[in-house]
């Protein structure tokens, strides 16, 4: 087989294996491969089938060429691998699949046509439809790669089997997306309720589109953001599925080996690139990529155990932090204190701080969409404003619609909210209200750059309000959390160590005022 080309723009370290050196790769053609131009007037088809062994340590992405001639109306792949016994403790065998199509496999380039991870095991793209995940659209003459991403190889090493489809006869009618509107009927500047993480079955979840818009105005929210894996293609669906009460914002969560990031507000139809480490210097471009047409970078999960889950990429090119996903777990705890910890270096620095979000993540049921999600201060239902209210911090998150939240601050005759700066002589009083409903028998912590300072319960009717004073110089900012009871039903306690957790899970929890001295 030649020698494979790959475009520039991917690190040289995973390039590309080179096709029959380093991948071992054997070709083998069908007997319909014979003639192609026959094959395209009488709408035949041609088949290729790709073999290959990669060896522990193979390249994150392995791309195999696919000579496509003219008249060629389908593209279809299906593809497997071999799973060989391992010994206890080390991971099996695990590759993803995609393909980009003759306008090359530049890092960010154009000529990206779809990716379905390790969910599918085939797909099939033309002019007038594609398999979920991957972009309907002409099947062009030239060379196709189809992209393996073995990114768990055996000590014995993977045999794959990639077969390749062309199928030929007069194109379809061009696909026409229908992509969702930038504005909702919203109430003016209010809070809006929406969930920044979702999947369909335009990556790995099992809903469909329609299932997650049904589920999200079940769930009371204003807003979703679509956030499939590694792929735009659900971007084209949304149109119908939006409406006066629910706005849909696009989005893509970018899954590379080292952490998951969310590009919220992507241009319809946009693609982020996640071919890279944190070691080959790209995330900063692919985070200008979105910011530059509005959209915000949010590490999602940060301190998710899963393999290339946890964050690597520090949070220099970031907007805001994923610090709460799905139902309340360890790595959230880890995740807030993690976030609470740069809050004191941005008050320390006098730089931007990151404010935290938080969404469900839901992939199919039993997951449930909207748990959590984050509560945005926004000057109308519309993607810049939502946008604009996330990356200013204007927001707290929420376990359900249930839960309600107010934080202000109060001294010196002003007032501020959450997101915003109160100042004030060093000394003067100020005033910390909390007002919360929705949480029987909770507990309210009041946290600053030195810890829990305040703890108090609320009722059994879950509502209530907790005001606790202190001082710009002795707070540079105070934020709330609000807490179930603990499994024993106790309400558990701060600035205290123990074999398990000293509190129950999340149900609200907000970003911080920050407190000024003049």
């Amino acid at each position: 087989m030649d020698e494979v080309e790959h475009g520039s723009g991917l690190p040289d370290r995973r390039s590309v294996l080179r096709a029959g050196m380093a991948a071992g790769v054997v070709a083998s053609f069908t007997e319909a491969a014979a003639a192609p131009a026959a094959r395209a007037a009488d709408g035949g088809a041609r088949t290729v089938v790709l073999t290959g062994h990669l060896d522990t340590g193979a390249p994150d992405f392995v791309l195999l060429p696919v000579e496509v001639p003219s008249g060629a109306r389908e593209i279809a792949v299906a593809y497997s691998y071999d799973r060989p016994p391992v010994p206890p403790g080390t991971p099996g065998n695990s590759c993803d699949i995609g393909i980009f199509d003759e306008r090359g496999t530049a890092l960010g380039g154009r000529g990206f046509r779809g990716w379905s991870g390790g969910f599918r095991q085939e797909f099939a793209i033309s002019r007038s439809a594609a398999t979920p995940g991957y972009l309907p659209g002409p099947v062009g003459p030239g060379t196709w790669h189809v992209v393996l991403g073995p990114y768990q190889v055996a000590p014995a090493g993977m045999d794959y089997r990639v077969e390749v489809t062309l199928r030929f006869g007069a194109p379809g009618p061009a696909f026409v997306p229908a992509y969702p509107p930038e504005r909702a009927r919203g109430r003016g500047r209010a809070w809006y309720r929406g969930d920044c993480h979702l999947h369909t079955v335009h990556s790995d979840g099992r809903r469909l589109p329609e299932e997650v818009a049904a589920g999200a105005r079940a769930a009371g929210l204003d807003f979703i953001v679509s956030t499939d894996h590694n792929t735009s293609s659900a971007h084209a669906v949304w149109g119908p599925l939006a409406g006066p009460d629910l706005l849909i914002v696009l989005g893509e969560e970018v899954t590379t080996r080292n952490g998951h990031w969310l590009a919220l507000g992507l241009p319809p139809g946009e693609f982020v690139d996640w071919r890279y480490r944190a070691r080959d210097g790209a995330f900063p471009r692919m985070a200008r990529q979105v910011q530059a047409h509005g959209g915000l970078v949010v590490p999602a999960h940060p301190f998710c155990p899963y393999v290339a889950c946890l964050w690597k990429f520090g949070y220099e090119n970031a907007d805001a932090v994923e610090v709460w996903n799905g139902p309340w777990t360890y790595d959230d705890e880890s995740a807030v204190d993690g976030w609470d910890a740069r809050l004191v270096e941005a008050v320390r620095d006098g730089r931007r701080w990151l404010p935290a979000v938080g969404n469900s993540d839901a992939h199919s049921a039993p997951q449930v969409i909207g748990s959590p999600h984050t509560v945005v201060l926004a000057e109308d239902l519309s993607r810049a404003e939502v946008l604009a209210g996330i990356r200013a911090g204007r927001s707290w998150i929420a376990e359900s619609a249930s839960v309600q939240l107010e934080l202000t601050a109060t001294g010196g005759g002003r007032q501020a909210g959450i997101g915003e700066v109160l100042t004030v002589r060093g000394q003067a009083p100020v005033d910390v209200r909390v007002t919360v409903s929705g949480v029987p028998g909770g507990t309210v912590r009041l946290i600053t750059d030195e810890g829990q300072l305040h703890q108090e319960s609320l009722p059994a009717d879950g509502a209530g309000t907790v005001v606790w004073r202190t001082t710009a110089s002795l707070a540079a900012y105070v934020r709330a959390e609000v807490r179930h009871p603990k499994a024993d039903g106790t309400p558990g306690k701060g600035n205290s160590m123990g074999p398990d957790l000293p509190w129950g899970p999340m149900a609200a929890l907000s970003n911080p005022v920050f407190l000024r001295s003049q």
